[in-house]
This record gives C-alpha cells, sequence and structure tokens, in this order.
C-alpha cells in the first residue's frame, strides 16, 4: 500500500496531524495540501478533539510547495496549494506547529498559520520566495508582520533572513525552543495544547474566537463589550454551573476557595 503522506494521531484530546513525505522534506502537493484541509475539518468535528498540533516527519518540517504540480492553472493551483494551511489558518480549534526542521516558502506559511510555534533545535524559518523568483502567496507578508514586526518581516522576506529557533523565540517567531529530538518536540506540543483539552470545549472555541475578535478592535472598551457577551454565554452553560455547583459546596462544607 502507499505510504500515507498526511497521518493523524489522537493524543488525549490533541489532534497531532504530521506531514510524511521525509523523502521530498514533506514538501506540500495538492493533494497534501486537500488531505491537510480535511483533516483539520476532521478534528474540528470531532467532539473529544480540542487541540491540533502540526508537524513534519524529519528532517524537515516543510520545504514548502511542490510547484512542479501546478501545471498551466496557475491561480487554481495556487489557490489548492493554500488550501491546508489556511484551514489551519481558519481553525475554530487552538492550534499549534511543532517546528523540527525547515519551515520553507509555503511551509513557513503553515508555521505562521498556527496560533503557536514550538521550536526544535533545528528548526529554521525561511521565507524564501525571492530566491524562488516567485511572489509571496497565502498571505505571508501580513502573517509575519504581526508576528514579527515590519523589520523582522522585511529582513526574512527581501534580505534572505533565516532565523533559528534561538532567534525564533527571541523574535516571537516561536514560543519556545525544545531540546531534544522530534519526539519530545511534538511530545512538548501536546503537552501545551492538552491544557486546552482539559478544559470545557466550547469554551475553548469562545475564547480563541473572541481574541480573534478582539484583535481587530481598535479600543479597551469595544475589547469589554465584546468578551462581555461571550463571557455572559459561557456562565449559562453546564460546565459552568457544574463548577460553580462544586464551589458552593466547598465552601458549604468548610473547604474555602
Amino acid at each position: 500500500m502507499p505510504m500515507s503522506t498526511v497521518l493523524l494521531e489522537r493524543r488525549d484530546g490533541v489532534a497531532v496531524i504530521t506531514l510524511n513525505d521525509p523523502g521530498r522534506r514533506n514538501a506540500i502537493t495538492l493533494e497534501m495540501s486537500a488531505r491537510l484541509a480535511e483533516l483539520v475539518a476532521e478534528c474540528e468535528q470531532d467532539p473529544d478533539t480540542a487541540a491540533i498540533v502540526v508537524t513534519g516527519t524529519p528532517p524537515a518540517f516543510c520545504a514548502g510547495a511542490d510547484l512542479t504540480v501546478l501545471g498551466e492553472s496557475r491561480e487554481e493551483g495556487l489557490r489548492a496549494i493554500y488550501a491546508g494551511f489556511l484551514a489551519v489558518a481558519g481553525s475554530t480549534l487552538p492550534t499549534i506547529a511543532a517546528v523540527g526542521g525547515a519551515a520553507v516558502g509555503a511551509g513557513l506559511n503553515l508555521a505562521l498559520a498556527a496560533d503557536v510555534r514550538v521550536a526544535g533545535p533545528s528548526a529554521r524559518f525561511d521565507a524564501r520566495f525571492l530566491q524562488l523568483g516567485i511572489h509571496p502567496g497565502g498571505g505571508m507578508t501580513w502573517m509575519l508582520q504581526r508576528l514579527v514586526g515590519p523589520q523582522a518581516a522585511t529582513a526574512m522576506t527581501l534580505f534572505r533572513h533565516v532565523p533559528d529557533a534561538a532567534e525564533a523565540t527571541r523574535i516571537g517567531l516561536a514560543l519556545t525552543t525544545v531540546p531534544g529530538d522530534h519526539d519530545a518536540l511534538v511530545t512538548a506540543a501536546v503537552a501545551l495544547g492538552a491544557h486546552a483539552a482539559a478544559a470545557p470545549r466550547e469554551l475553548v472555541i469562545s475564547i480563541k474566537e473572541s481574541m480573534r475578535a478582539t484583535a481587530m478592535l481598535d479600543s479597551h472598551p469595544d475589547a469589554v463589550e465584546t468578551e462581555l457577551v461571550a463571557q455572559v454565554r459561557s456562565m449559562d452553560t453546564p460546565a459552568f454551573a457544574e463548577l460553580l455547583a462544586a464551589m458552593k459546596a466547598k465552601i458549604s462544607s468548610g473547604g474555602g476557595r
């Protein structure tokens, strides 16, 4: 049977999606992109999944898009390549990219699409569009500038500056660097996602939705009002009622807060 180039594993409420074509350094084909989008949607529909980790089988995270598959349909082919990382970017669930090797071009886009990135010692974040002779796409310039600011984004995009794991962590491109091998990196990413998996799933989704909404607002008062609506809604749920009842029972029994 042919090897599956995109794998899905579930670990205690966290889905691990792995690009699995190491011989081609996990370069994204149209089929891989479509399958990635399908698996993200599948995780969103799974009530037992509350977070998603995206990674790549070593040695690379993702070497970018396989541009040879685009054929004559330039725009249609590019949009099909975008589909996978845009599914990650648009996911209702919190997402983590476990970057254990090079994230190049569209592979960088995939890493940027996640809510959080954790880096292994061999991680490199390489835009490389200029060197490939193709304009950045998929919203890369927007995502990168929002994460690292215009100076670092310009250096990465136009001056071939390639942050390693340590620099990526320093400039906010990655949350942290995880020592050890790829298994240790994925384990750390899953442990991060497990905090979301331990909470009520509806609340996790609601908080992520609010964070997206408030990021686009211009004032603190607007953010207060946006959060207030969601906060009131969260207090009218069985999960909050159960928590409140447990707190009252503890106080009544003399256990305090």
